[in-house]
Formats: structure tokens, sequence, C-alpha cells
């Protein structure tokens, strides 16, 4: 596959982008996590202010990281943006002035294994660039669009049903292209982007094809 850019560039977008925001990515990150206790306190106004944290982080990875950083390198990132505020447009919409999206930590294995994926964008992630022998400037901490993505499909594991399935598409979507680092960088820790797209079909079963599945 021809890229526009070099794997030093990729990685250097994520130096420049670390190093200009610093310190804003432990805000993001202290966000992610009330976003985490909101869904399991539950209720409506809990379940609102949570997707307003999702939208804000989509917005973030989409203005910020995209249009901000990697369209220095890649042309695309302008339609990646756009994806990702549509992302938010589509939380904002459904869960914050409708309310349609409401979470439910009901202890069963959905809940289990969105905990796994949320502790895996907001703890293990960052940590494994060190460990993949890249220097933690180097490492794309929480609040770009790859953490961001992982996280927010873990959140989506704990959505009680009825939901807008509308809100899985664009982080699907994300997870098939991000997911591609993985082999073109040796960005492993991307591979839990494919981990959790099928997590995220699982997820959006109809519960009477779960109960058949079973």
């Amino acid at each position: 596959m021809n890229l526009p850019f070099t794997r030093e560039q990729f990685f250097a977008v994520f130096r420049d982008y670390n190093e200009a925001v610093w310190p804003l990515q432990l805000l993001i990150v202290v966000l992610a996590f009330a976003a985490l206790v909101l869904a399991v306190v539950g209720g409506r106004s809990a379940a609102r202010a949570a997707c307003a944290i999702l939208a804000a982080l989509w917005a973030w990875a989409g203005v910020v990281y995209h249009l901000g950083f990697f369209l220095t390198v890649n042309p695309a990132a302008a339609l990646f943006g756009a994806m990702f505020l549509c992302a938010a447009a589509l939380f904002a919409w459904e869960g914050v002035v409708h309310a349609r999206l409401q979470f439910d930590a009901a202890g069963d294995w959905r809940t289990f294994a969105a905990f796994v994926l949320a502790g895996y964008a907001l703890v293990v992630y960052p940590l494994l660039a060190p460990m993949l022998g890249r220097d933690m400037a180097e490492a794309a901490s929480f609040g770009l669009p790859c953490p961001v993505t992982i996280f927010t499909l873990g959140m989506l594991g704990l959505a009680r049903r009825p939901f807008p399935r509308s809100v899985f598409v664009v982080p699907v979507l994300w997870a098939l292209i991000g997911v591609q680092a993985a082999w073109l960088f040796g960005a492993y820790e991307d591979l839990g982007l494919a981990v959790a797209a099928l997590a995220a079909l699982w997820f959006a079963l109809p519960a009477r094809w779960e109960r058949t599945a079973a």
C-alpha cells in the first residue's frame, strides 16, 4: 500500500501532538474515567453527561488531531476529521439531546468485555509504545483516535437496549481503518481495534440473536 507519509512521519505526528497539548492528556483521561463512572451509576442525567463526554472526545480527536496534526502528512485526514465530527454529532444528538443512549452495568459478559476494552484503552494502550521499542513521546496517548475508539466501543458494551445502532458505525469503521497501523507501522497496540470491532458486533446484536447464539 502506497501511503503519502512514512513510518517516521506517522510517529512524529504523535510526538508533535503530545508535546503541543501536554498536559491536557491528563484531563482527557479524567473525563473518560468520569464517563465510565457515569455509565455505571446509570440514570438519564448520568447517561446524558457520559454521552456529552463521548461527543467531546470524538470532536477533540477529529479537530485537534486529524485536522490540526495528521492533515500535515495525510490529505485523507480531512475526511477522517469529518467522520469523527459526525460521530461526535451522533453522540450529542442521540445521547444528549434525545437521551436514547442509556447505560447499565448489568454484571454479565457484555459488561466484563466492556470494562476490559475501556481499561485497555485508558491504561494499557499508551504504555505499550515503549514496550514495542518506541519513545513514550511517540505513544498514542488517550485522546487520539485509536484509544478513543476502543474506549467508546467499550462504553457501548454498557448500552442498555433499545439503543441507536447508528452510534456504532463510525467507531467500527475507524477500528477497521486504524488497525492497519499494526502491520504497516508495527503499532501492535492497535490490534486492540480488531478485538473492539468484533466485540462491537456482539454488543450491537439484537437481544433475540444473543439468546439464540447462547
